[in-house]
Order: C-alpha cells, then structure tokens, then sequence
C-alpha cells in the first residue's frame, strides 16, 4: 500500500511562525524535502530550508528539490522532484514537502502533488496550513484585513496593472504577493487611485534581510514582496 504526502506551510520566514502540528508533521515523516531554486548557491538554504532546519535534530536529513521559474525548464524540473518524492511514497513511507507559506496558496506544492498523484495514483495527499505573509505583514503594521462586509482579494503582482487598479477601486482589501521588480508600475497605480496612504510592503519577513515599511517603495523589491492596500474606512458606532 503507498504511503502519504503532506504539505507542510512554515510560515513567512520566523522559525517561531510554524504551527505546533507543522513541526509535528516534520519530525514524523520518514524525509523531509525542501524546494530550492535552480539559480540559488548549492551551499545557500531556501527559505524553507531554514525554518525546518530550526525544527529537525541536526541528524535527520533534509532533502533539498531543484524548481525552476524558467518556463522552459519548469515542467522538466517538476518531474524529476517528483520522481524523488514519489519513490519514498511508492515504498509506503510518509514524505514532507516544507514550504513556505501555505501548500495551498501559490505554492509550488501543488504542481508536485499533481505529479506524484500521477506517478503514484493510490497515494495520500494532505496538507498542513501555515502562517501566509499577508498575515505576517498585517501583524507587523497594525493593519486589519478586513471588517465588516468588506471583501479581500489575494492576487499576484503579476495579474497587470488593469487588473490590480480594478481590484483597487472595489473597494475591499487588496494584497499582492510575489513579483516585487513590477514595484514601481503598482506604486503608479496606487498613486492614481489616492491609495497610497493605505499601503503597507514588506519583503522578505522573518528573514535577516526583511524589509518592513508603512509606504510602497519606488523601487523594485525582492520577488518575495507582499503589499496590503485596504480601502478608505469610516468610523462606525
């Protein structure tokens, strides 16, 4: 009979971020694997990496997986993941896949999942919900997502400038994730719709590097950015 996969969300980047039943999940699996970007140092750990290491005696291993952004590698690299995580799971073991986040918001899990589903077609898959940044962010800056009837819209910074000045003007809460070097069109757009006294950034949270600001920079960001912008409020009694 195989064995299961579990997402695991970390969390933002603080070790202390992880929930206790995350931690659980990493000490019980039978291996642990961590994403790592093709373009990273082979001695540098993912963001992932540094929160399970923070977590897991010195002596389990953890197994570092190569993804790729490049679109004309990416499938290449998702398989050959897959390959790796499906040979614990086949064997009937438990296999941990850490990411940072959430495994269920635009995470790559889900592309390696759907491979070892397709490998191994009988295989458990579960996930662990993490701490997202968006909360990590708002926590930080005093910031309240959202109250009363107001909707909140969760999209990449990528989605374009049409897109994002829609979601402005709807009148909820707008949090954009991932794609910091588009930073200076986005500040326009905010600047456009008066919302930039509503805005709040950060990079990078929970890391040594992290960057924490109450306005949008004007300058691209690292792509691991996230920008709150909530809508114009009045006092309710």
């Amino acid at each position: 009979m195989s064995g299961t996969l579990i997402g695991i969300g970390t969390g933002p980047g603080d070790p202390d971020l992880i929930t206790v039943k995350g931690r659980d999940g990493l000490l019980r699996a039978d291996r642990i694997f961590v994403p790592v970007a093709a373009s990273s140092s082979p001695d540098e750990p993912g963001y992932a990496e540094r929160v399970v290491a923070h977590h897991v005696p010195h002596d389990k291993p953890i197994h570092r997986l190569v993804f790729e952004l490049d679109k004309d590698h990416r499938d290449i690299a998702w398989a050959r993941a897959a390959d790796k995580v499906a040979d614990v799971v086949a064997a009937g073991g438990t296999a941990a896949f850490a990411t940072i986040g959430d495994p269920n918001v635009y995470s790559t899990f889900a592309y390696l999942a759907r491979e070892v589903r397709r490998l191994v077609p009988d295989a458990a898959v579960r996930t662990i919900p993490g701490i997202t940044a968006m909360q990590d962010l708002a926590s930080r800056t005093g910031t309240v997502l959202c109250e009363h009837d107001e909707p909140l819209q969760l999209m990449p910074m990528t989605a374009g400038t049409g897109r994002i000045r829609e979601a402005v003007a709807g009148g909820g809460t707008v949090v954009l994730y991932k794609g910091g070097r588009r930073l200076p069109e986005i500040r326009a757009v905010l600047e456009e719709a008066g919302a930039l006294d509503r805005a709040v950034f950060g990079a990078h949270l929970g890391h040594a590097d992290e960057d924490v600001r109450s306005e949008v920079p004007h300058d691209p960001a690292p792509y691991l950015s996230t920008v709150i912008v909530t809508p114009e409020r009045q006092e309710r009694t």
